[in-house]
């Protein structure tokens, strides 16, 4: 029987919907027994306090990393460098670390930097649980019931530092999946970074208009639900974009391709074609959302 693994002293770099969720999950399944909360917002951290996400907060992660039996970073992947560069000093031998970031091959990149002794506990993952909502008001329990955690190891990180984040994520309600850092994210730029990207932009482009005012009266629940990613966290969806830059941008000249593809269709007024795209995008969304519904 497989022994549940049991955190003492958990710390959270970013007390908001990623980081407070997975702290509330453990705590809710009796997995840890203390939450250290770290942040550069003095009102969130309090935030985090009152609301049972955190038993102690600090802006500070230095001061608490020798107490750390595990760390998530789960702030914006442009602040984990720093992080990992503070934490280095206080790690203890077996604390493992591990991270939310949605992007990968460049938090590798930041492990071996800046934590080079510590590779054998550093577990880098994408928990697939995303909102428009942060801040520790937007940590909830059971966030990560039925969804996708992808872990991607180094080469260097033990199996059983591997063993204790999948079964810790396992206790929050996810399902593991392993693969390279690569092949993660190119995945992820097509089919998460870009629609941000795209949502973005089309909002963007709206309000540049000289009747936007007007537009934005007349939007209804197509405009809310094509552009609901669009309010998602700016700091965090500037540093993927910029993370993941090299995938985004192949992502982008395909879709840019399509956008030329529908240009011409509309020009020739060829309706055939048009529906016979418009049939098959509809086909491969249907069968995706049927999929995801039995996941959920």
């Amino acid at each position: 029987m497989q022994v549940q693994q049991q955190i003492d002293t958990l710390v959270v770099a970013g007390v908001g919907l990623i980081g407070g969720s997975f702290a509330l999950a453990l705590k809710r399944a009796g997995r840890v027994r203390r939450v250290i909360g770290v942040g550069r917002t003095q009102a969130n951290l309090e935030n985090a306090l009152a609301l049972g996400v955190a038993d102690e907060v600090t802006q500070d992660i230095a001061s608490v990393a020798h107490r750390a039996d595990m760390v998530l970073l789960a702030a914006p992947v442009g602040q984990m460098g720093a992080l990992m560069r503070a934490l280095a000093p206080g790690l203890r031998p077996g604390a493992i670390v591990t991270d939310g970031g949605s992007t990968k091959s460049d938090v590798v990149a930041l492990y071996r930097e800046h934590l080079p002794q510590h590779l054998p506990w550093c577990v880098p993952a994408h928990p697939i649980a995303g909102s428009d909502l942060s801040g520790a008001a937007a940590a909830q329990y059971g966030l990560y019931e039925n969804r996708r955690v992808v872990l991607t190891p180094l080469d260097e990180t033990r199996a059983e530092a591997v063993a204790v984040v999948a079964e810790l994520w396992r206790a929050c309600g996810a399902e593991i999946h392993a693969m390279s850092a690569a092949e993660h994210d190119a995945v992820f730029a097509s089919v998460s970074h870009l629609p941000h990207l795209l949502a973005f932009a089309y909002v963007d482009q709206v309000a540049a208009k000289a009747d936007a005012e007007r537009c934005f009266d007349f939007a209804a629940t197509g405009f809310r639900d094509f552009t609901r990613i669009a309010g998602s966290h700016p700091e965090m969806w500037t540093d993927i974009s910029l993370a993941n830059r090299d995938a985004l941008l192949a992502e982008l000249a395909n879709y840019r391709a399509s956008l030329e593809r529908l240009s011409a269709l509309l020009e020739q007024g060829d309706a055939a074609s048009l529906n016979q795209l418009f049939s098959e995008a509809r086909a491969a969304r249907t069968r995706w959302h049927q999929q995801f519904l039995r996941r959920g």
